[in-house]
């Protein structure tokens, strides 16, 4: 059988030190978090994609539908993962300028609009909530994702993630969903976001 290329998918380096989001977000939980959870979904991805290209080369695809959903939902928690952590800094919390705030002002009524209704997002999540820019609509739209992609608009580009598993909290907050969300509004950081969403509206609009 011929040699079987694929993309390795690699773990990226948080942007930060594991300590430098505390008290918000303990090293403990980032370390548990990132290497150990966020390099999971890493495996998972690159061991469906082998599944997929295995099937392919040898025409057996009995297993490939589970592997299409492998991608999916590995694939999903890496990008996702990756996005929550481009979402903080050790110098966050702060609130978005330029042509992000102006948007988010235009499409949400003010700041604390977006941010009641995203915190709401939060709350009633089974696994992220998201700011997202939909190109369908043109607009910004907060999203309730259930696990990685239950509640995914399609065609809609991530740009804010928050991570709202038990395990990204409550280690740090028990049952107290509502606290850890406050404290994500503590170290998050729009620079990241804001060239997200530019790059966006420069590709759809």
């Amino acid at each position: 059988m011929e040699e079987i290329h694929m993309t390795d998918y690699e773990l990226p380096p948080l942007p930060y030190d594991y300590d430098a989001l505390e008290p918000s977000i303990s090293e403990q939980v980032l370390n548990w978090h990132h290497d150990t959870h966020h390099q999971g979904y890493v495996n998972g991805w690159n061991s469906a994609e082998e599944t997929l290209e295995e099937a392919r080369e040898e025409g057996d695809f009995s297993d490939s539908a589970g592997a299409i959903r492998n991608v999916t939902h590995n694939g999903s928690g890496h990008v996702l993962h990756t996005l929550f952590w481009e979402s903080m800094s050790p110098n966050g919390g702060d609130e978005p300028a330029g042509a992000l705030a102006a948007r988010i002002q235009e499409d949400f009524g003010s700041y604390e609009a977006w941010k009641g209704e995203f915190e709401a997002a939060a709350s009633a999540a089974g696994g992220w909530a998201l700011l997202v820019y939909d190109t369908h609509s043109n607009q910004l739209r907060n999203l309730v994702v259930d696990k990685h992609d239950q509640g995914a608009l399609w065609g809609a580009q991530p740009i804010l993630a928050l991570d709202v598993w038990e395990h990204s909290y409550y280690y740090d907050y028990g049952p107290a969903r509502g606290d850890f969300i406050d404290a994500f509004f503590d170290v998050v950081d729009w620079e990241t976001p804001a060239d997200r969403y530019e790059e966006a509206v420069a590709r759809f609009e």
